[in-house]
């Protein structure tokens, strides 16, 4: 794809990440020789469409600043209390320079494929749409709280996955409209579904896994291991 426009990437990485059962922000957990953040950056790094990488962390994150990252279009900028409000941060720094389309990647998945985050880019850039990296769900769903109710077919359900890529100011836009709404954002996509933009679904790697659990921190250890060996 030719360059002829200007993307920039944001990574949200404000979160604590509870769930992980540490004491610092799981985002800083190393594997192998560095942390899942590095990792992560350094799957972005390898885009030359990008012209900036805006990171959104805690106010009170004291990690960011050491780690030894060399691309000089990686900044930093304040997040908020939830996603939706560290992308949005990250999105307001942008103004002065806007970019034209923005990838909005999940600091915890480091094992995403760098082709697939071309495919996408160059899908929704040549049909004009936004859209996310999706996996179809394999498993069989079941509805319920504590007992199954239904089985949910699952022939059109996807897992949502990042990047999710979209026009910088339709995003903008979605978000602080959802927001002013207090209408419950869980992606990006959600947002710009919710102001009926559309959202394509673009297949990717179903290994693209969001480091969440230390079920899943395990299974990131032996899959980037097994990425770095080729």
């Amino acid at each position: 794809m030719k360059q002829t426009i200007k993307i920039a990437a944001v990574v949200p990485a404000a979160g604590v990440g509870s769930r992980m059962q540490v004491t610092h922000p799981k985002q800083y957990l190393k594997i192998a020789d560095k942390t899942i953040l590095e990792h992560t950056l350094n799957k972005l790094g390898q885009l030359p469409e990008l012209n900036k990488i805006v990171v959104a962390v805690s106010e009170t994150d004291d990690y960011f600043k050491a780690l030894p990252l060399l691309d000089e279009r990686i900044t930093a900028v304040n997040g908020g209390k939830e996603r939706a409000d560290s992308v949005l941060n990250a999105l307001q720094a942008l103004a002065q320079d806007k970019p034209d389309w923005v990838l909005v990647h999940d600091a915890a998945r480091p094992l995403v494929s760098v082709e697939d985050i071309q495919t996408l880019i160059t899908q929704c850039v040549a049909d004009g749409e936004g859209g996310i990296l999706a996996a179809r769900v394999k498993d069989t769903i079941k509805r319920g709280a504590t007992h199954s109710l239904e089985t949910v077919p699952r022939e059109q359900l996807w897992q949502a996955l990042t990047p999710q890529f979209f026009p910088y100011q339709a995003l903008k836009d979605a978000l602080q409209r959802a927001l002013d709404n207090a209408v419950v954002i869980t992606d990006e996509a959600s947002a710009m579904e919710w102001a009926q933009h559309p959202v394509k679904l673009i297949p990717g790697r179903s290994d693209n896994i969001k480091i969440t659990t230390p079920e899943d921190y395990d299974l990131a250890c032996f899959l980037i291991s097994k990425q770095e060996s080729k």
